[in-house]
C-alpha cells in the first residue's frame, strides 16, 4: 500500500478518530503486524500536538503462553506498579488508539475457563479505575490487516496479495478517500440527523422480525437517546470511537428483553469464532444460547458476570452500508457489527442519557444502563429483518424493512 495513502489513514485517526489535543498523553495499544504504520501514526501523533505517545504490543501466541504457564492467581494479581499505570490514566486521560488486526482463530485451544476466571478475580481491582475515566477520555478502534486475519479473508491468494486486498478493504470501508476530514464530516452529519429523527418519535420499544426466526422485543429507557458517529467527551472534545462506524445506536433498559434473536455472522470472542447460534430472552436475560460452533464460549461469555447475561445496546444499521456492500465478512466486530443491525451483551453506555454530563455513573445505571466488566456485539442484520418503533404514545412507526431504513 502507498505510504502516502497510509499516512492520510494515520492523520485521520489522529485528528478526526481521537482528535488529539496539544500536550495530551497517547496510548496506542497494537499488535505486531503492521510496524511500519504503528510509526508513520506516532509520527501523525506527534504532529497533532501529542506530548508522549507509547505504544503497547500484544502477540497472541505469548497470550497462549502464558494462560497455559501461569495460575489463575497469577494471571489475576494487579501489581501495584499496574495500579500506579491505571491512577496515571486516571490522572491525565491519555487519548486511546486502538488497532486491531489480530487472527479471529488465534486464540483457539486456549484454556477459556481459565482465562474466564482471571478476569473476573482481577476487574474488581480495575473497575473504580475504570468508571473514574467513564466518558472522560478519547478513544479510538481502528484496524490494520495482519496476515492470518488476512489469509482468513482471503485464502485463495499468497499472503502478501492477500495483505494488500485487506488494506483496500479497510481503507475503502474507513471512507479513507482524497480528502478523508470531508467525508467524515459529511458522514457524522448523516448518522446525527437519522438519530435526531429517531429521538424525535419518544421510541418506548422496539420489535425485530425476522423470517429467519428472530422474534424480539426490546424496551428503551425514556431519558435515552440514539447516538451515532462522533461523540464529546465530558472534557468537551469532539472525537469518533469508532474508524469505520455506520450505526445508530442505544442503550436499552435493562431487564426488558424478551424474545429469540438469531445471529447472522460469525462471532469473534476471545480469539475463536461462535457460529450459527441464537439467544432468547426472559425478563431482560438471556437465558439459553445455542451454537453449532464453540456453544461453551458463548455460554462462559454470558456467565462472565451477573450484567454479561443482559443488554447494553441495540444498534441499528442497513445492509447497504459500505462494509456490507463490500461483500466481506470480515471476521471481526468492528467491521461486521457496522454491516449489520447487532445487539450487545454486557456494559452499557451512560452517555446515551440525556443530560449524562450532570449526573453521576452510578445515576445512570439507576435509570436502567447495563453494567458488566463485557461489551459483546452480535449481528442480527439481514435483508429478511423488519424493525419497528413502538412510541410513548402508542403508535407503531417503520424503523426497518427488508433489513433497509424504512425512512
Amino acid at each position: 500500500m502507498k505510504q502516502t495513502i497510509l499516512r492520510k489513514y494515520a492523520r485521520l485517526i489522529a485528528r478526526v478518530g481521537v482528535n488529539i489535543q496539544k500536550g495530551q498523553e497517547v496510548l496506542i495499544t497494537c499488535d505486531l503486524d503492521q510496524p511500519r504504520f504503528v510509526e508513520i501514526l506516532v509520527d501523525e501523533c506527534y504532529k497533532a500536538g501529542a506530548k508522549k505517545v507509547k505504544v503497547e504490543f500484544g502477540y497472541q501466541p505469548l497470550t497462549k503462553l502464558h494462560v497455559r504457564h501461569q495460575t489463575v492467581t497469577t494471571m489475576a494479581k494487579v501489581e501495584e506498579w499496574e495500579k500506579a499505570r491505571l491512577q496515571h490514566y486516571v490522572d491525565v486521560l491519555p487519548c486511546r488508539i486502538y488497532l486491531d488486526s489480530e487472527d479471529p482463530d488465534g486464540l483457539k485451544g486456549i484454556n477459556q475457563k481459565k482465562m474466564a476466571m482471571a478476569r473476573r478475580k482481577s476487574y474488581p481491582i480495575i473497575k473504580p479505575y475504570r468508571d473514574q475515566m467513564e466518558n472522560k477520555y478519547q478513544w479510538c478502534i481502528a484496524a490494520v490487516p495482519g496476515a492470518a486475519w488476512a489469509k482468513k479473508l482471503f485464502p485463495e491468494l499468497p499472503k502478501g496479495k492477500a495483505i494488500e486486498k485487506l488494506w483496500e478493504a479497510i481503507l475503502f470501508t474507513s471512507r479513507v478517500t482524497e480528502d478523508p476530514v470531508a467525508a467524515w464530516n459529511e458522514h457524522d452529519k448523516d448518522l446525527h440527523d437519522r438519530c435526531a429523527y429517531l429521538n424525535s418519535l419518544g421510541i418506548a420499544e422496539l420489535r425485530y422480525k425476522g423470517d429467519n426466526g428472530t422474534d424480539f422485543t426490546v424496551g428503551m429507557i425514556p431519558e435515552a437517546e440514539f447516538k451515532g458517529g462522533g461523540d464529546t467527551s465530558l472534557q468537551g472534545i469532539f472525537f469518533n470511537p469508532n474508524i469505520p462506524t455506520e450505526e445508530c445506536f442505544i442503550s436499552p433498559m435493562r431487564g426488558k428483553a424478551e424474545g429469540i434473536v438469531y445471529a447472522t455472522k460469525p462471532l469473534s470472542y476471545q480469539g475463536q469464532l461462535i457460529e450459527n447460534f441464537s439467544i432468547r430472552f426472559e425478563n431482560g436475560k438471556a437465558v439459553e444460547v445455542k451454537a453449532e460452533k464453540n456453544q461453551a464460549l458463548l455460554e462462559e461469555m454470558i456467565s462472565m458476570d451477573e450484567g454479561a447475561s443482559y443488554l447494553g445496546e441495540c444498534a441499528l444499521v442497513p445492509v447497504n452500508s459500505p462494509i456490507s456492500e463490500s461483500g466481506l465478512l470480515f471476521y471481526n466486530t468492528l467491521f461486521d457489527e457496522n454491516a449489520a443491525c447487532h445487539l450487545a451483551l454486557g456494559m452499557g453506555f451512560a452517555d446515551t442519557i440525556r443530560g449524562f454530563e450532570d449526573k453521576t455513573l452510578e445515576e445512570c445505571r439507576a435509570l436502567g444502563i447495563n453494567d458488566s466488566m463485557i461489551h459483546v456485539d452480535f449481528m442480527i442484520g439481514y435483508e429478511g429483518l423488519d424493525i419497528d418503533a413502538v412510541t410513548r404514545d402508542g403508535k407503531t412507526v417503520p424503523i426497518f424493512r427488508h433489513g433497509h431504513w424504512a425512512f
